[in-house]
Formats: C-alpha cells, structure tokens, sequence
C-alpha cells in the first residue's frame, strides 16, 4: 500500500487516515507531497489523485482520495485492528460523530488552522468558541458512555479524526474548562490523543 498525503505540518486531512493506517500495523510506503505551492504541488497531487487533493491511498489497485473513505477501507480490511467499535449501537455513534468532524466546524477550520509548530493564545470568534463547546460536549459524552481514555474506549477512526482539533486546541491555548470541561475530563483526552506513538511520530517528521 501507499499512502499520499500533504506537508505534516498543516494537512488535517492527511493525518487522519495516516494514524488510522499505522493502527492497522500493515507494511505501507508514504508519498509526501508539499503544500502551499500551489502550482507545484497540484501538479504533484494530480499524479495521484483524481481530485486533486491528498490524502490518497493506493491499495489492491485503487485509488480512494478521500479522508473518511480510506479509513473505512482499512477498517473492514484490517477488522483485526479494531477501527471500529464492535457493538453495533457504539459503531453506529462513532461513525456520527466521525462524520459530524468530517463534515462540520467550519469556523474552527477557517480561524484555527492546525499547524504543529505554533503555541500562542488567541480571542477566539464566537463561532469557534461554539465549536469548541460542542466539540467538548462531543467528547464529554463519548468518554461518559466508555470511560475512557479514548472516545469509545480503545482506539478508533473517530479518535483519529479529532487528533487534528486536539493539535488545534493546544496550538491556540484553548481554554477547555471555559467550553463546559468543568470535571477536565476532555482536557485529559485531548492530552490522550496528542501522546500516542502514531501522533508521536507523525508529529516528528513534521
């Protein structure tokens, strides 16, 4: 397998099926493709993907470009890996609160870009604050419901898909207790989910 994905610094979108990909354990060779060059980079991208954007996964002769869709190829490819809960009522959330990041929180995506090497404390817009209280309310009730320490106990895609807002709450100084995290316990997830091995050494090749 070979995985495309853009600079690791910035690319949300490549580190979710990334850590997804290394959960498996599977032998897998990484492309990377540098962005905000703009020309250089979709030309790139183009050699790789029909959409012309990354991340990409090439497996048993395909090509599947989208963030969501390869970590599902994964999960039912790897059903050793546990991608997924098991229990059909737990799965059933995972997947909704997947698909809420995949396709929601626009104001935190537009105002807090991720970017792995900044540290700083911004005023945050009232759109982003309320992402993140619902993002806190998301967690909140996932980690109620397994106890922890990861949204539905062990690891899943739907931890995968927040790593990236947990580099972003960490990177703006987001004060979760100011967002409902009144017993610090999407506090400690968020700490969870940025000392994995796989975010480790994403987040050293950075």
């Amino acid at each position: 397998m070979e995985i495309v994905v853009g600079t690791r610094k910035w690319s949300t979108w490549s580190l979710r099926p990334w850590l997804a990909l290394k959960r498996t354990g599977a032998p897998f060779t990484e492309t990377l493709v540098q962005l905000r060059e703009v020309e250089a980079s979709t030309a790139e991208i183009l050699k790789h993907s029909p959409s012309g954007l990354v991340p990409v996964l090439k497996a048993d002769g395909l090509v599947i470009w989208d963030s969501l869709a390869i970590c599902e190829y994964l999960a039912e490819r790897f059903p050793e890996a546990g991608l997924w809960p098991t229990d059909p009522a737990e799965r059933a959330l995972a997947r909704a609160v997947t698909a809420e990041m995949h396709s929601g929180f626009g104001a935190l995506r537009r105002d807090c870009p991720m970017d792995l090497g900044l540290l700083t404390t911004a005023d945050l817009p009232e759109g982003v604050q309320a992402n993140v209280r619902r993002i806190v309310s998301v967690w909140k009730e996932c980690l109620s419901r397994s106890g922890g320490p990861f949204l539905f106990g062990h690891w899943t895609i739907a931890d995968a898909f927040y790593t990236p807002v947990a580099t972003r709450f960490r990177s703006y100084g987001v004060d979760l207790a100011a967002h409902g995290d009144s017993d610090g316990k999407a506090a400690v997830y968020r700490d969870a989910l940025l000392a994995t091995p796989e975010f480790l050494e994403w987040e050293a090749g950075a």
